[in-house]
């Protein structure tokens, strides 16, 4: 229930990719929001209101349905207040070029001028009418006015031309929406960088060494912090694929290619950049950096082969018994630079009696401000969607059970209220 109890107005134009709205409603009110849509004229040549109102469960608000009745309050100017968030998807051509200039001759562009807080716009139109020079220049325009903008994508559109203009998908849009609805000004613009998933140490070059890890808590984690507004780095090497596309994720493989990643990483969000919602440092006349966040999730292999071959070893050379050589691996929590940022090691165990003890001892050890102590029970526990963690301070801790993002969420809102007053 991620966006619960959350108003969002949904505006539809007259675009082919108006049946991607009706996934998006969907998506919406499965996190729990409540959803109102406004349709133009056109747009109903598409998609009948009825299959809208169906969806969302609500009556759909157009030219027709408009009512200044004071028992029904259902017009351009209520709806607007009810909404936490406007969005529009699709939006063609012509309406961007419409709202750009202060046009409202209709009531979904009225709508839009009377709704004084943030508006998303998704755009779909064919190729030359997004790059027309004119809709790029509306578009520039809008993002001054309290717009954002959700840029489509290339694919093959509705007239069969490959190029710009096809509508982003349900799923992109949503997560816009959410981290718009959800961010705060503690993560907003705030640099993290996270290690997931289990590494890949080489044999040869058909077989390898890892371990059963997923990659979700750490999707997880990026996730729930992206939605927050923080600028999400993530070096994984599986686990992914699903994450919005602003999240910057870097694949790799080895334990090696991800230190390295992670070092280069960590540089940059040091070097932090100036953030729109800082503050101002009266004394200094500057602008205040964010302290960066690195979480390192990732289950690192304890040991590598000592000689990784190259080509495909062959088993008539190996003979019956194989003995595979093994070397301890780097430690790369503790070899990392962490002047500077705050670090969040994570921890596995599988024996109750000393979890919570050796969690405690790698504060210490590892020069960490916290530990996610992960409880497991057996190989089974790795890829499930639910975890239970417990998060150690030095002086306290807190424990979490349930799907992971809703743990991801609960991690770092105590996070924020153990670090906030250091800054």
């Amino acid at each position: 229930m991620l966006l619960k109890e959350k108003n969002i107005l949904l505006a539809v134009t007259s675009s082919i990719a108006i049946y991607k709205s009706l996934e998006l409603i969907r998506l919406y009110v499965k996190a729990g929001a409540n959803v109102k849509v406004i349709m133009s004229e056109a747009a109903k040549k598409f998609i009948a209101p009825l299959t809208f109102e169906a969806i969302s469960g609500n009556r759909v608000l157009s030219e027709k349905t408009e009512s200044w009745d004071k028992s029904d309050v259902y017009n351009h100017i209520d709806i607007g207040k009810w909404a936490d968030i406007f969005v529009i998807a699709p939006a063609t051509a012509n309406t961007i070029n419409k709202l750009a200039n202060g046009i409202a001759d209709n009531l979904l562009t009225q709508a839009a001028l009377a709704y004084p807080k943030v508006k998303l716009i998704a755009p779909a139109a064919n190729t030359n009418m997004i790059k027309n020079p004119i809709t790029q220049a509306s578009l520039k325009m809008l993002k001054l006015c309290n717009f954002e903008i959700i840029s489509s994508q290339v694919k093959e559109l509705a007239c069969k031309d490959v190029g710009d203009g096809a509508m982003a998908e349900p799923i992109d849009i949503f997560y816009e929406t959410a981290r718009e609805l959800l961010k705060e000004n503690y993560w907003l613009d705030r640099r993290v960088v996270l290690s997931g998933g289990g590494t890949i140490e080489k044999i040869d070059e058909v077989r390898y060494i890892s371990n059963f890890s997923s990659g979700k808590m750490a999707s997880s984690m990026a996730l729930a912090l992206y939605l927050k507004g923080a600028d999400v780095c993530l070096v994984t090497t599986r686990g992914h694929e699903n994450l919005p596309k602003a999240i910057h994720t870097i694949a790799v493989s080895s334990s090696n290619e991800m230190y390295e990643y992670l070092v280069d990483s960590i540089r940059v969000a040091k070097k932090g950049k100036m953030s729109k919602t800082t503050l101002m440092d009266d004394s200094k006349n500057s602008l205040i950096k964010k302290k960066p966040y690195l979480f390192m999730v990732a289950a690192v292999s304890d040991y590598v082969p000592k000689f990784p071959q190259e080509g495909k070893l062959k088993k008539e050379l190996l003979g019956t018994k194989w003995n595979l050589e093994l070397s301890q691996n780097m430690d790369i929590l503790s070899s990392l630079d962490k002047e500077g940022i705050y670090s969040i090691g994570f921890k596995a165990e599988m024996d109750d009696t000393v979890a919570f003890d050796n969690a405690k001892s790698m504060l210490m050890k590892k020069k960490v401000d916290a530990v996610c102590l992960n409880s497991l029970k057996n190989s089974g526990s790795f890829g499930s969607e639910t975890n239970s963690i417990e998060l150690i301070f030095e002086d306290s801790s807190y424990s979490f059970q349930g799907e992971k993002l809703e743990i991801s969420l609960e991690i770092i809102e105590s996070l924020k209220q153990e670090f906030s007053s250091d800054e």
